[in-house]
């Protein structure tokens, strides 16, 4: 049974049974704790906490997530993936264990013939949490198994919790038997609280039921937690690997060689003339490879481009493993373009959008693996200076911050550091480097936990939102002023009933003019004029929560309490500006796909007064001709005035509208469509110009590159721009009168002026050394004896590295053949003194060394040097002990002659 065919008579199985099937959500989420769904019940989070009121009593989904702390362990087992499809059902108050327990019991045995999967059901061991004995009746009773078919599991086994003080509640797994072949014999009677390692391949966890009955007020570890009370409403949260079950059913050793997978190992295996089966070291890198390939895929298709932080790193470096396991087969030329359209044919057979925005998908990850190629030809060079000067040094490690420094700055992957430093004879500090990634990581964390708002707990915010009952009207779109109550208040401590002159508290509101922060647009600022005569200072609004607005203020005077009525004004010309700059940013957008092909779709904004950022994706640099191009586009369509206009209509609707819909953003079931005249639509939930007229002129600063693949434009709009553009036409009529030329003809006059300094340049420095080298034979025949060693030692001052070396070597060339003889030049630039010691071949005869020298003279300037035997440099602190460097260069040279 293929995949496809699992996944539809799952979502069919539940259909019938009253649930709504919910289409999988984008793998980008919007939570602090998550940087990606890492589970099928994530979409539905805000049910199960209750900050949101579930429209259905029942749903049923396939979830796409992509678990990543496993990642060293893909290959190597049989259950372990990044990307995977998960399987759920959910009930919000409705059924509970026994609808749970008899619905998955029926898929899992009832034979294919009849709609079912048809698994065995001597194979087939339910296990329970050892503290739940209505699971243990209720198998018994729903599946007529005996008592010892079911396996008594401990908390950390069988207890589910977020991890976090909420919703909990024992769980239920359906283990498969796979047999002895994957691990040894096992009686379920004997087994402990926990699952026994050896166990795990055996019997296999496909299938986890949670009972969510339980409110959690402590948890302090998986095991370790305090339980409140019970819910007031029970729920039912399933989670089953699709990937798991499509092994099984299709008789395959592992996930990767099912039939989405399997694919990609054949046509790596080909591509490195591998054969798979062969060699279990090679057979680990094909399924990473083929895991990877699709994990990376999926997440560009969901809008994620790689980079150094957060999700771009995560895709950043499972492409790069991929790659890499590639070399690592024998396979030197570009891989990706080879093994990712295998990938995306299997794939888009469920997900189409893999196949309408392939070309968007293909050019990112492309290029992402030639600047990896480029990585690993700059990354070898580096490693191999680092390995000689650890050598050098006496060491036998390569220290933890060379190995981060590594990974990090150069994107060397550690397993090829260890294994390059291993071919050298070289260990390195694993644990310096382990540490320095963790404390990258919790960086990380702590960054992407960090949300605006002083009330890092949402606690408060819930309460709030409930008393409220509703969601809060945002009336911005239409008007600017706003009556309004005062519905919550929230300090520091949380919820309060008030708040005074001077304090800054984040108000709640039961309709709002203000627009919260979101979608690239900052938010409103403004007043709140209250009918007891206190005044508030709107500083910032957030939406911490669904359908939840939050005003960040301060009270300038009087007091406000809960249930106090007023007027709510906004900034009209901060809000104006930034609605321009938003309308521009749709306008560039659409000119740049005209301009540069549909791949280069937005990958993020901010829309601030009078200015925008813009971010794309682009496989390189833009030339300056398509910026002019998409700059006068915009600008004669802000000309023709068109009217924007925004409409509610369906996700469906919307796409065959031919809206563009941003990665990463969260839409419902309505979206609302902004639409610049016919040209330009998107999905956007901002504030916008009644008119493309009253942008005024949009002016493109530039573009530059903010990572691989993405590129940013930074843009003036209305007057902004018009200051701007002004300020550069006084320049430009500055220059034209201080040149005497026309303003176009500017360019060229520059251009030739600049020209004309750089030979002058030249001419200059080519005089200069030629003057530093004239004084080279006068130099040589001035030498001094030195204990018969012909000695120069002369300071040229404003001579720089390079000239004092050619002078060093031009003297040492002219000293008299067959005697012994030493140069050595001292020269400075900005104070900072360079010297270089060069001996000929009979005073090296005599013991005399470069290198040696050097050290003496450099140590007297405050620095250090080093070389070689016949020539060495080095430089320093200061140049005010340059005579004191040459009388002790002298001194030693006198030492090392008379000791030969």
């Amino acid at each position: 049974m293929d995949t496809a065919e699992i996944r539809r008579r799952f979502l069919a199985h539940f259909e019938a049974r009253g649930h709504q099937v919910v289409p999988s959500a984008p793998l980008l989420v919007d939570d602090p704790n998550l940087m990606f769904v890492n589970a099928g019940m994530v979409p539905f989070k805000p049910y199960f906490l209750g900050q949101e009121t579930p429209p259905y009593d029942r749903a049923t989904s396939v979830q796409k997530c992509v678990r990543t702390p496993d990642i060293e362990d893909v290959g190597k087992t049989t259950r372990h993936g990044t990307f995977f499809e998960m399987c759920g059902n959910f009930s919000f108050g409705d059924y509970f264990k026994e609808g749970a327990i008899e619905m998955a019991w029926d898929l899992v045995t009832k034979p294919q013939a009849d709609g079912g999967w048809g698994l065995e059901e001597s194979k087939l061991y339910p296990s329970v949490y050892d503290a739940d004995p209505e699971a243990i009746d209720l198998w018994k009773k729903v599946t007529g198994l005996p008592d010892e078919r079911i396996l008594r599991l401990g908390k950390k086994e069988n207890y589910w919790s977020m991890g976090v003080p909420g919703p909990g509640g024992p769980c239920s797994e359906i283990l498969y038997d796979r047999g002895d072949g994957y691990g040894p014999d096992f009686d379920p009677t004997t087994l402990g609280p926990d699952m026994p390692v050896a166990l795990e391949d055996r019997l296999l966890e496909i299938w986890n039921l949670v009972f969510m009955q339980d409110e959690l007020s402590a948890v302090r570890s998986k095991s370790d937690f305090d339980i409140r009370g019970s819910l007031p409403k029970k729920n039912i949260d399933t989670g089953m690997g699709l990937e798991r079950v499509a092994f099984l059913l299709q008789g395959r050793d592992n996930m990767y060689e099912i039939d989405v997978m399997y694919p990609v190992i054949e046509r790596a295996a080909e591509l490195a003339g591998k054969k798979y089966g062969a060699d279990r070291t090679d057979d680990v890198r094909l399924r990473v490879v083929a895991d990877h390939v699709r994990s990376s895929m999926m997440l560009i298709g969901d809008g994620v481009t790689p980079g150094n932080e957060s999700r771009g790193y995560v895709l950043r470096r499972l492409l790069r493993r991929a790659v890499r396991s590639m070399r690592l087969l024998g396979f030197e030329d570009p891989a990706l373009p080879e093994l990712m359209p295998v990938s995306r044919d299997k794939m888009a057979e469920t997900y189409g959008d893999l196949a309408r925005n392939w070309e968007r998908i293909s050019a990112v990850a492309y290029a992402e693996e030639e600047a990896f190629r480029q990585t690993l030809r700059t990354g070898t060079t580096i490693f191999d200076l680092a390995a000689t000067d650890a050598k050098k040094a006496g060491a036998t490690t390569l220290t933890g911050d060379k190995a981060f420094a590594l990974h990090d700055t150069y994107g060397f992957p550690i397993d090829l550091t260890l294994e390059m430093a291993a071919e050298q004879g070289l260990a390195v500090d694993e644990d310096g480097f382990r540490r320095l990634m963790t404390e990258q990581r919790d960086r990380a964390k702590a960054d992407a936990k960090s949300k605006k708002g002083k009330h890092a707990d949402a606690t408060a915010y819930r309460s709030v939102a409930d008393d409220l009952g509703r969601a809060v009207e945002f009336t911005g779109y239409s008007e600017v002023v706003t009556e309004a109550t005062v519905r919550g208040i929230v300090a520091n401590a949380g919820a309060t009933s008030s708040a005074r002159e001077g304090d800054e508290v984040e108000l709640v509101l039961d309709r709002t003019p203000f627009y919260a922060e979101g979608g690239g647009q900052l938010a409103d600022q403004g007043v709140l004029e209250l009918a007891n005569g206190a005044r508030v200072q709107v500083l910032d609004v957030q939406s911490p929560l669904n359908g939840l607005i939050v005003h960040q203020a301060k009270v300038l005077s009087g007091e406000v309490t809960l249930g106090e009525q007023g007027q709510a004004f906004v900034d009209v010309e901060r809000r104006k500006s930034i609605s321009r700059a938003h309308t521009a940013t749709h306008m560039v957008h659409k000119a740049f796909r005209e301009a540069l092909g549909e791949t280069a779709t937005q990958a993020g904004s901010e829309n601030a007064p009078g200015r925008f950022r813009f971010d794309f994706s682009a496989t390189g640099a833009v030339p300056t001709s398509v910026l002019a191009d998409v700059e006068a586009r915009v600008n004669d369509l802000v000309l023709a005035d068109l009217a924007v206009h925004a409409e509610l209509m369906t996700q469906e609707e919307a796409v065959k509208s031919g809206a563009m819909a941003l990665f990463g953003e969260k839409y419902g079931d309505e979206v609302r469509v902004i639409s610049v005249g016919d040209w330009a639509r998107e999905l956007c939930g901002g504030t916008h110009a009644g008119r493309s007229g009253q942008l005024g002129v949009v002016k493109l600063l530039g573009e530059s590159s903010i990572g691989s693949g993405v590129r940013r434009v930074e843009a003036l709009v209305g007057g902004d721009a018009y200051r701007f553009l002004a300020r550069e036409h006084v320049l430009v009529a500055q220059l034209s009168e201080v040149l005497k030329v026309r303003a176009e003809e500017l360019p060229e006059r520059v251009s030739d002026i600049v020209e004309r300094l750089r030979t002058a340049e030249k001419e200059i420095e080519r005089v200069r050394v030629q003057q530093l080298l004239a004084a080279a034979g006068e130099l040589a025949a001035s030498a001094r004896d030195v204990y018969g060693v012909a000695f120069v030692g002369h300071r040229a001052d404003g001579a720089g590295a390079g000239d004092v070396r050619k002078l060093a070597l031009d003297v040492r060339g002219r000293l008299p053949q067959g005697r012994p003889g030493v140069v050595a030049v001292i020269g400075s630039t900005d104070g900072k003194p360079a010297v270089v010691v060069a001996v000929n071949d009979e005073a090296r005869a005599w013991g005399v060394s470069a290198n040696g020298l050097v050290k003496v003279a450099a140590a007297a300037l405050g620095g250090s040097g080093g070389g070689k035997d016949d020539v060495a440099q080095g430089g320093g602190a200061s140049v005010t002990h340059a005579d004191q460097a040459l009388t002790d260069l002298e001194h030693e040279v006198g030492r090392m002659a008379t000791n030969r």
